[in-house]
C-alpha cells in the first residue's frame, strides 16, 4: 500500500514546493499592483476630495478621501489610470510599473472646452452651434435668494428676471427674448433633470448648474413647449462616488421695506386744516404704514449628504426655510427633501438612477396683502386704531377700511404639497451606443382656506356675519421618454445620432366652496354648511376637471470634422390633445452650423485669439393653448338664462364656446447668428448673438357673427408678431496674481418687437388693435393699446401739457391743439412711452484675496417708462377722504391741481434704473482649523441694496409683465406688495 502511494506523495511534495515558491511571487505581485497617491488642485495645491480614480477598461475604481489620498488595486503594472472630478479636466496616465502616483488636476477652462447641457444630452461648448448660456453654481447670486431664477439674475444676456413683490409667497418673473404669444404661455419651459417643473421645485442650494437654451435651433427639440425658451436645471449629484460627505449651509436674514411712500402726516393734516383745507381731525396721530409693518427675521437650513462608491452612490438633501414678510401675519414655511440613488452594473454598461423630491410649502397668514397696504397709506393719520369700545375704528367711507382690522380679522392658510418620483435606466449594449428610458410621476395638491371674523368689515360694514371659503386642487403628470444615442469617431469625422419618443399626460381637478352668515365665527372654514347663506341660495361652489396628452417623436444629428466644421439638425413631430381635430400634429425642425475658426492653420500664429467660433441657426418652436378644450364646443347650465317651467325655475342650457377644428399651434420661426470667442489665453471670453424671430398663427379671441356661430367670440389662429435683438456676454479675468483674483462678467441685451398683423382670411376677421391694462376705480380705463404695425407695451393716454387757472388738466387733442380735459374724448388719447425696457445690463464681479471673497452684482434696465399709479391716485388732493402724498400740494405747471382723478401722461415717468443688487463678503477658514471640518465659510450679504433712478415711485422694477400684464407692462400698481431690502448672515461647512 505504501509502495503504491509513493508516486502520489512525491507529486504532493512537488506541488507544495511549487506553491511555496510561488506564494512570495504572488505576495510581491499583489504589493506591486496596489497603487497609492494623492490628488491636488494644480493651481493652489488644495486637496481634492472625492476624485474618481479608475483603471481604464476595468471595474477597479476608488475615490480620494478627505485628505486627497487614494489606494487602488490594479490588474497590471502598465495599466492606464483615469482621474476625473467635477469642474476639472480629466487626466489619463500610464502607470508604467509605479506603485505611487500623485496627480494635480487643472480646473476646466471657462472657454469653449466647457461642457454644457443641451436638449437630451451634453456637448462641449466649442461644438455647440446654438445660443446656449450656462451658469455654474460657483457663479450663482449669493445670499437669501427666492428661487432658482434669482441665482442667475443679471448673468444671462437676454434673460429678464425681476422680483416685483416683497411677498414671501411670491415668485420671480422671468422672460427670455421678449414676448412671443398673445394667448399662450410666454414663460420658458423649466426642466429639472429632464422632468418638467418650476423655479421652486428644488431649493437653490440643491442646484449644480443652470443652462438656458435661448434660440430656436437649441429649443426646437422640445417642440410646442419651447417658444419661451428652455431652462435646464441640473441638481447636485454624487457623480464621483466619493466617500461620505456631509454639507451644511444656513443663513438668517432680516428685511425692511425698500422705500416708503411719503404721505401726509397728522401734523400736515392739522396745518392744512388751519389753512382752510376740508380735512377731518380725529385727534390721533397714527403712522398707519408703520403699524402694519414688522421687522421680519427669516432663516434657512440645508443639509446635503453624499455617500457610496463608484458602483452605488447616493445624494440626499433636506432644506427648511422659514421666511417672514414685512407685513404683520405674513410668511411662508417650506420643506424640500430630495434623495437620489445611482447604481452601475456590468462594468458600467447599465446605469440606474432613482430620484424622489418632496416639497411642502405652508403659509399661515392674515389679511396682509396689497389691498391692506393700500388701506394703510390712504388712511387718515389723525384717526385712531381702536374706537371707544376697544374695537377696530372704522369709518363709513367707500373702500376705506382699517388695515389692522383686515390683517387680524382674516385668516388665510395655504398648503401646497408635491411629490416627484423619477427613475432612469441607461444601457450601453455596444460601444458608442447608449439607450435610456426615463419615467416620472409628479403629483401635487393645494389646499386653501380663508375666513373672516365678526369684527371684520365684511360683517361690521357689509353685514355678512362672517365669511368662509375652502378650495383645493390636485394635479397629476406622467412622463415617459425613451432615447437612443449613437456617437462615433472615424478619423477626423465625429458624429452622433439621437432618436427618441416622449409621452406626457396630465389630469387636473379642483373644487371650491364659499358661504357666509354664520351663527359663530369660531368655525372658521371648518363647518361651511353652518352658514345661512347656503339655505338662501347665496353660497357658491364650483368644481372642474381637465385632462390632456402630449406625444412626440424627435431626432437630432450632430457632426463635426476635426472639431472645426460643425453641423446640427433636429426635428420633433408632436401631437397634442389640446388642438383642433384637423391640427393635432405639428413638426418643429431646426438646423445650425458652426465654424471653429481658431482651429484653422492660418490662426495658429495669432496669439491674441485662443478660441473663435462663428455659428448660425434656424429653428421652429410652438406655443400650446392654455386650456385643453379651447377647440371644442361647450355648453353650460346657468341660472341666469333659465325659465319658469311648471312653476319651477329651470336652469338654462346655453353654449359657452364655439367649435374650431382648425385651432393649432402658434409657431415661432427664429434665426440666430453668433460668435463665441476666447482671447489672451481665455483671460477674456464671451459671445455675441443677433436674433430675429417671427411668431405666426397667433391665437386671439375674435368677435364672430351669431349665427352661424353659437356665441359671439371665438379663439382663432390669426396674426403675426416679430421680435429681434442683440445680446453680448463678456467674461474677464481682470487680475490673476497669486493671492488676489478679480473676475468680471458683463451681460447686455436689446430687444424690439412689433405686432405685424391680426387677421384671418378664412374666418374673415381683422383687428387693428386691442387694449390692455386697467387703472381700476375710479378712472376705470385701459392703460395700453397694442396696434398692428406698432410695438407692444405702448401706453395709450391723454397727453397732459399743462394746468389751467381753475386747476384743471390741459391735454393735447388728436389735432395737436391744447384743450381742457373736460373737452377731450377717447379719440384724443395717444401713444406715449413704452413699458418694456429696450436695454438690459448686468455687471457681476468676484474678488478673492487669500481666504476672503467678495462678490458684487449690478443690474440695470433702460429705455422704458413706468406708470406711477401711486402718484396718479395720491398726488391729487381732490379727494379729502383719503390721505395723499406729501407732494400732492406741490404746483403742477406752476398751478395748484384741482381735478378729478384721471389717467394722463404726467404720471408716466422714465423708468431707467441701476441696482447694486447683491453684495456678499465671505471668509473661508483653512482645513486644519478643526479636524474633519472642510470648507468652513462665513459670509454676510445684502440684496436689493441701492437703486439709482430718477423714477419717483417706490421701485421701477416693481412692475409685472406676465399674466394680465403681459401686454400692459410697466405699471407700478397701487396695491402691490412693496419690494424689500434683505441683509443676510450665513455659514457653509463640510464634514
Amino acid at each position: 500500500m505504501k509502495v503504491k502511494n509513493e508516486p502520489y506523495h512525491q507529486a504532493y511534495k512537488r506541488i507544495w514546493i511549487l506553491l511555496l515558491l510561488f506564494l512570495p511571487c504572488q505576495l510581491f505581485a499583489q504589493d506591486v499592483n496596489i497603487i497609492k497617491g494623492n490628488v491636488r488642485d494644480a493651481t493652489d495645491a488644495t486637496t481634492l476630495i472625492g476624485v474618481s480614480v479608475k483603471e481604464k477598461g476595468t471595474s477597479n475604481a476608488t475615490s480620494t478621501d478627505q485628505n486627497g489620498n487614494y489606494s487602488l488595486k490594479v490588474s497590471k503594472t502598465n495599466a492606464q489610470i483615469v482621474f476625473t472630478y467635477i469642474g476639472y479636466v480629466a487626466q489619463e496616465v500610464a502607470l508604467e510599473g509605479r506603485s505611487n502616483l500623485d496627480m494635480k488636476l487643472n480646473a476646466e477652462s471657462r472657454g469653449l472646452n466647457e461642457v454644457v447641457v443641451v436638449g437630451y444630452g451634453t456637448q462641449k461648448k466649442g461644438e455647440v452651434t446654438s445660443a446656449i448660456a450656462t451658469v455654474k453654481s460657483e457663479d450663482f447670486v449669493k445670499g437669501a435668494v427666492r428661487d432658482a431664477a434669482q441665482l442667475v439674475q443679471g448673468k444671462v444676456a437676454g434673460l429678464r428676471i425681476t422680483t416685483p413683490s416683497g411677498d414671501p409667497t411670491a415668485s420671480t418673473q422671468i422672460n427670455l427674448r421678449g414676448l412671443n404669444s398673445i394667448s399662450g404661455a410666454s414663460e420658458p419651459l423649466i426642466l429639472i433633470d429632464g422632468v418638467p417643473g418650476s423655479l421652486n421645485t428644488v431649493s437653490p442650494e440643491d442646484i449644480e448648474s443652470i443652462d438656458v437654451l435661448k434660440d430656436g435651433s437649441a429649443a426646437a427639440i422640445y417642440g410646442t413647449r419651447a417658444t419661451g425658451g428652455v431652462i435646464l436645471i441640473t441638481t447636485r449629484q454624487n457623480k464621483s462616488g466619493s466617500k461620505s460627505t456631509i454639507e451644511y449651509a444656513n443663513y438668517a436674514s432680516v428685511q425692511q421695506i425698500a422705500k416708503k411712500p411719503e404721505m401726509l402726516s397728522a401734523t400736515d393734516y392739522r396745518r392744512l386744516i388751519s389753512e382752510g383745507k376740508p380735512y377731518i381731525d380725529y385727534g390721533g396721530d397714527t403712522n398707519w404704514l408703520d403699524e402694519i409693518l414688522q421687522n421680519p427675521v427669516s432663516q434657512n437650513h440645508n443639509v446635503t449628504i453624499f455617500g457610496g462608491n463608484n458602483t452605488t452612490n447616493f445624494t440626499g438633501s433636506v432644506n427648511y426655510r422659514d421666511w417672514e414678510g414685512i407685513f404683520l401675519r405674513s410668511g411662508q414655511k417650506r420643506v424640500n427633501v430630495r434623495a437620489s440613488l445611482n447604481h452601475a452594473m456590468f462594468n458600467d454598461k447599465l446605469k440606474t438612477n432613482l430620484q424622489i423630491i418632496n416639497r411642502v410649502t405652508k403659509s399661515e397668514q392674515g389679511g396682509a396683502d396689497g389691498y391692506a397696504y393700500r388701506q394703510a397709506i390712504i388712511r387718515n393719520p389723525t384717526d385712531h386704531i381702536y374706537n371707544e369700545k376697544g374695537k377696530w375704528q372704522e369709518r363709513d367711507i367707500y373702500n376705506y377700511d382699517n388695515p389692522l382690522g383686515r390683517i387680524y380679522e382674516t385668516t388665510s392658510d395655504n398648503t401646497f404639497k408635491e411629490m416627484r418620483i423619477n427613475g432612469s435606466l441607461a444601457y450601453s449594449p455596444v460601444k458608442d451606443l447608449n439607450l435610456k428610458l426615463m419615467v416620472s410621476n409628479v403629483q401635487n395638491t393645494n389646499l386653501y382656506g380663508n375666513s373672516t371674523t365678526f369684527d371684520h368689515v365684511n360683517t361690521t360694514k357689509a353685514q355678512l356675519n362672517g365669511t368662509a371659503s375652502r378650495s383645493t386642487y390636485a394635479n397629476v403628470e406622467n412622463l415617459v421618454e425613451f432615447t437612443g444615442n449613437y456617437s462615433k469617431t472615424i478619423g477626423k469625422h465625429n458624429f452622433s445620432v439621437l432618436g427618441g419618443y416622449s409621452w406626457q399626460d396630465a389630469v387636473y381637478e379642483s373644487f371650491n366652496a364659499y358661504n357666509f352668515d354664520f351663527p359663530t365665527d369660531a368655525y372658521s372654514w371648518n363647518k361651511l354648511e353652518a352658514g345661512s347663506a347656503l339655505q338662501r341660495g347665496l353660497a357658491t361652489m364650483g368644481s372642474y376637471k381637465s385632462k390632456w396628452q402630449l406625444a412626440g417623436f424627435f431626432s437630432r444629428l450632430t457632426y463635426n470634422w476635426d472639431e472645426k466644421y460643425l453641423f446640427m439638425a433636429s426635428i420633433r413631430r408632436e401631437g397634442s390633445s389640446k388642438f383642433g381635430e384637423n391640427y393635432h400634429w405639428g413638426s418643429f425642425p431646426a438646423a445650425s452650423v458652426g465654424w471653429r475658426v481658431s482651429k484653422e492653420d492660418f490662426m495658429q500664429n495669432v496669439s491674441l485669439v485662443t478660441d473663435l467660433k462663428i455659428r448660425a441657426g434656424y429653428g421652429v418652436t410652438g406655443t400650446i393653448a392654455n386650456d385643453p378644450y379651447m377647440s371644442q364646443t361647450s355648453y353650460n347650465f346657468t341660472y341666469d338664462q333659465g325659465a319658469f317651467i311648471n312653476g319651477k325655475w329651470v336652469q338654462g342650457f346655453v353654449p359657452a364656446r364655439n367649435f374650431n377644428p382648425d385651432l393649432r399651434w402658434e409657431k415661432k420661426k427664429e434665426y440666430n447668428v453668433g460668435v463665441d470667442f476666447g482671447l489672451l489665453g481665455n483671460r477674456i471670453t464671451g459671445s455675441f448673438d443677433y436674433y430675429t424671430r417671427t411668431v405666426e398663427d397667433l391665437i386671439y379671441n375674435f368677435r364672430v357673427p351669431v349665427p352661424p356661430y353659437l356665441i359671439e367670440s371665438m379663439l382663432i389662429n390669426a396674426g403675426t408678431m416679430k421680435n429681434s435683438g442683440f445680446e453680448a456676454l463678456l467674461n474677464f479675468k481682470v487680475v490673476d496674481a497669486g493671492a488676489f483674483k478679480w473676475n468680471s462678467n458683463v451681460t447686455y441685451s436689446s430687444n424690439k418687437n412689433k405686432l405685424v398683423n391680426l387677421s384671418n382670411d378664412k374666418f374673415d376677421v381683422t383687428a387693428d388693435f386691442f387694449d390692455a391694462g386697467y387703472t381700476g376705480e375710479p378712472t376705470q380705463t385701459s392703460t395700453h393699446r397694442v396696434k398692428v404695425g406698432g410695438p407692444i407695451g405702448q401706453f395709450f393716454v391723454l397727453k397732459s401739457v399743462g394746468v389751467d387757472e381753475n386747476g384743471k388738466w390741459l391735454v393735447e387733442s388728436k389735432d395737436g391743439k391744447v384743450i381742457s380735459i373736460s373737452d377731450s374724448s377717447p379719440d384724443d388719447r395717444q401713444y406715449y412711452g413704452n413699458g418694456i425696457p429696450k436695454y438690459l445690463l448686468g455687471w457681476n464681479n468676484s474678488f478673492n484675496f487669500k481666504n476672503f471673497d467678495l462678490s458684487v452684482n449690478v443690474r440695470g434696465a433702460f429705455g422704458h417708462d413706468v406708470l406711477n399709479m401711486q402718484r396718479m391716485y395720491y398726488e391729487n388732493p381732490v379727494n379729502k377722504a383719503y390721505n395723499a402724498l406729501a407732494t400732492a400740494y406741490d404746483p403742477k405747471y406752476g398751478k395748484q391741481l384741482n381735478n378729478d382723478l384721471v389717467y394722463v401722461s404726467d404720471y408716466i415717468e422714465k423708468g431707467d434704473y441701476i441696482k447694486i443688487d447683491n453684495v456678499t463678503l465671505g471668509y473661508t477658514f483653512g482645513d486644519k482649523l478643526v479636524k474633519g471640518v472642510k470648507n468652513l465659510r462665513f459670509y454676510v450679504s445684502g440684496l436689493n441694496l441701492i437703486t439709482i433712478t430718477k423714477y419717483k415711485g417706490l421701485d421701477p422694477e416693481a412692475v409685472s409683465y406676465t399674466g394680465d400684464f403681459t401686454f400692459a407692462p410697466g405699471i407700478e400698481n397701487r396695491d402691490a406688495y412693496p419690494t424689500t431690502r434683505t441683509f443676510t448672515a450665513g455659514l457653509n461647512v463640510s464634514f
